[in-house]
Order: C-alpha cells, then structure tokens, then sequence
C-alpha cells in the first residue's frame, strides 16, 4: 500500500474566541511536572518493531493493543519486553481503539475506516461482531455514555453517536476531518485534522442528553491525529510541525473561556519521526508512541510528583 503525507508549512493563526461555562474540576490522580524542555529523539525508549503496519493502538493493563492493517491483525504486546502475540484476525484497519473493562473481562471496540463499521472484540478472542456497518469513515472513537459511543467520521465531516445496537444519530457536522475524539466529565474534545485553524474543538454534554454548540479549544496546531487524557488530567494530542510527528499537551481548562492558541501548548515530544503519530498513555503516565508509516513503538516516562 502507497500512503501518502501530506507536507505543510508551520504557522501561526490568530486565535478565535468565544466564551464558556466554569469548567469542570479536573479528577487527577497524577500530578506531572512541568518540562524544562521536549522530550527529543535520543529520549525515546524503543520498545519493539514487529508490527509492520500497525495503526492505531491502547494501552490497559500491562499491554499495548494494536491493529495491523497489513494482516488484518489485533496485536498484544508486552508494555515492559515488546513481547507480541497475534490477539485476534478480522478487523482490517483502525485509526482508535478503545478497551474497557466488563464483569467477564474486557471489550475492544474499534472504528474500521476500511469497511465502515464499528467492531467489537472481547477478551476470549473470538472473532469480531460489526455492531454497525453504516459508518462511512470512522476515525476516533469514545465512550458517550453507558450504551453510546461518539465516533468522528472524516468523510461526512461530522461526528455520530452509535448505541450498541448499531443505532446511529448525528451530533455534530461542518467539521474539517475530524479526528481523535475523548471525553473528559462533562465535555468532548475532538482533533480536525484537516485544519489547522481549528486544531481542537470541544462541546458539552447536557444533562438533558442534548449538545452545545462547537467551541474552539486550540488553534495552529498541523494534522492533529490521536487525542488523550492523562491521569494527570492534562489533554495529551500527536500533530506535525511539518513532517516531524509531536506530541503536545495543555490542561484544558484554561483554554475553555477564549480558546488557546499553538503558543500556549507544552511541547512534550519533539521526535525526528515521521507524522501522524498514534498515541496513548498508560495509568502511571508512560507515553508510548510510534508513526503510522513505521513499525517501531518508542515509550517514555512522563515526570510526575512524587507521593
């Protein structure tokens, strides 16, 4: 397969702005510690290189989870040796997977881009079940609520709630490739990767099951993929500053009244690898990362305060 990266210059737009509600206390239960200076290349961990052409992933519990669209391949591998064994075979392709924990073990749910459907996949790795096939191009996924997940879609420039009976309604459109979806209390932030301009924008969830209009969160930032919440409360997100793939984070809450701009970012990971970036993170704040165009996983630890 022949993928394509798209090269652009790094700039600076001016910031819109548009006002908010008090946000929401932030439930950390790490405190990092601010960066005297980004991570670089030489500071990267590498942890395996087996996976030939792994896209999305996540970590839980000691392993990372991630998809070959090569082989069509669910991956486990060991977060601390890289040992790796095949988990399950049937999901082509996966920008974001998600695992949660159930009563019987976990489930995998994954957005697949090439068939357009949302899969799901439990811990006796059986073989996947499509909850829905009337996707276009799902990319990011999160969990909404206790039978929804909200999923963007770069195709239809617009985000979907799907229940897990494969219902699907629309929540937002007129966005520019949306991209990394999470859902932090009461709000969800989403990457437009096709827009630097609008780089990351949030909206709330009401109480009466309703949305609020797109607001900006973070402008200037160059093919945001993957977004993540740390447990140290911070939004963790992989975009380029041109063809190098970084990895950026900021405490939400101080851009919720007027938006914030690339400036106001911390730059975590300044890397000579090639974007887009797949991100996550693990509970004690190990960032593992790798390109999309490489099989090599890197990790690192994140200082955090000490207990």
């Amino acid at each position: 397969m022949l993928l394509l990266v798209f090269q652009m210059a790094m700039f600076t737009l001016a910031q819109e702005t548009e006002s908010a509600s008090e946000p929401d206390s932030l439930d950390a239960s790490l405190a990092s510690l601010d960066l005297e200076s980004p991570f670089l290349q030489d500071d990267l961990e590498l942890l395996v290189g087996n996976v030939q052409r792994h896209n999305g992933f996540v970590w839980h519990d000691g392993s990372l989870y991630t998809i070959c669209n090569g082989d069509w391949t669910i991956y486990k591998i060991d977060d601390q040796t890289g040992d790796t064994i095949t988990f399950v075979f049937g999901t082509r392709d996966g920008n974001t997977l998600i695992l949660e924990d159930t009563s019987a073990g976990f489930d995998i749910w994954v957005p697949d881009p090439e068939v357009g459907a949302l899969w799901k996949v439990d811990q006796r790795r059986s073989a996947p079940v499509a909850i829905s096939a009337a996707l276009d191009s799902p990319w990011g996924i999160a969990r909404l609520d206790s039978d929804q997940f909200l999923i963007t879609d770069t195709k239809i420039n617009g985000i979907v709630a799907v229940n897990e009976n494969g219902a699907k309604v629309d929540v937002h459109s007129e966005l520019r490739a949306p991209t990394g979806i999470v859902k932090h209390e009461s709000r969800v932030y989403f990457a437009n990767g096709g827009s630097a301009r609008r780089g990351i924008e949030y909206f709330s969830v009401e109480a009466n099951g309703g949305y609020s209009a797109v607001k900006p969160l973070i402008s200037g930032l160059q093919n945001t993929t993957n977004l993540a919440m740390g447990s140290d409360g911070k939004l963790y997100f992989a975009y380029a500053l041109g063809t190098r793939g970084v990895i950026g984070r900021i405490d939400p809450s101080i851009c919720l009244q007027a938006g914030c701009s690339s400036d106001d970012v911390e730059l975590v990971v300044f890397s000579d690898i090639p974007a887009p970036l797949a991100i996550t993170l693990s509970d004690d704040l190990r960032l593992f990362l790798h390109s999309r165009f490489r099989p090599e996983i890197y990790w690192l630890q994140l200082p955090v305060e000490s207990t």
